[in-house]
């Protein structure tokens, strides 16, 4: 058993029982990591409360990670950076709860992969103070493949296609998983920006669409047992 002090960014939270919750974390120091806590839903006043763990908030936790479980226990909770509008702004709630599936299907690893954390905590915060979000998701997910290790290979940049599985760009435009036309030209918009860019990037309601089923496969071909996430239907129709 050791304690450990370090942020985090919650993934999920699942009810246990009557009172507790099991709640998937992305740790700054130690990567994935599941904690039970026990009692957190009952009425009581002070301690860790059930409130700290909605998706995607960003805390600092003293831990007990044990080497003997996959469930550890938490001894101290404080919100980290907190947000001014993410659980007040429906569309930005259905963002985070569509992300929050997404990283929940992508991130495995149990080890300390700090250019990923710091990533997610500057994204989440700009997500917080902006306005103009509409593409934001789309942009997140492909720059999240940056730190997932598949990020597009940009150097051909002049071919006519995209190969989704060798994740580089093509001159054949009849395989199997190759995007080409539209297809390509709505995807390429992404590459290469960076958020405070993507008030530039301009998408209908179907290229945006268009957009985000072109990243989900591209997900689904390089993370086994990626699947397609629940909670896009509401982020459709948030953006319809």
């Amino acid at each position: 058993m050791a304690i450990i002090t370090t942020k985090a960014i919650v993934l999920s939270a699942l009810k246990y029982s009557d009172t507790s919750l099991i709640v998937r974390c992305f740790t700054a120091k130690e990567g994935l990591k599941s904690y039970i806590i026990k009692g957190v839903l009952k009425a009581k006043k002070g301690g860790i409360k059930a409130a700290y763990f909605q998706p995607l908030t960003q805390l600092t936790l003293v831990a007990n990670h044990s080497t003997k479980t996959t469930l550890h226990t938490l001894k101290e909770v404080q919100i980290l950076n907190p947000y001014k509008t993410i659980y007040k702004d429906i569309v930005k709630q259905s963002v985070v709860l569509f992300l929050s599936e997404v990283l929940t299907n992508s991130i495995q690893e149990e080890e300390e992969n700090l250019p990923l954390y710091n990533y997610l905590e500057t994204a989440f915060v700009w997500l917080d103070l902006h306005d103009k979000i509409t593409n934001f998701h789309l942009l997140f997910l492909l720059n999240l493949t940056k730190y997932l290790g598949f990020y597009p290979d940009v150097t051909e940049n002049n071919s006519a296609s995209f190969n989704l599985l060798d994740g580089s760009f093509s001159e054949s435009i009849h395989q199997k998983n190759i995007i080409s036309g539209n297809q390509f030209y709505q995807f390429k918009k992404l590459l290469g920006i960076n958020f405070d860019a993507i008030e530039k990037v301009s998408f209908s309601k179907n290229e945006r669409q268009l957009v985000l089923q072109i990243i989900i496969q591209y997900f689904k071909l390089h993370l086994d047992g990626f699947r397609k996430p629940k909670s896009l239907q509401i982020l459709e129709t948030v953006f319809s």
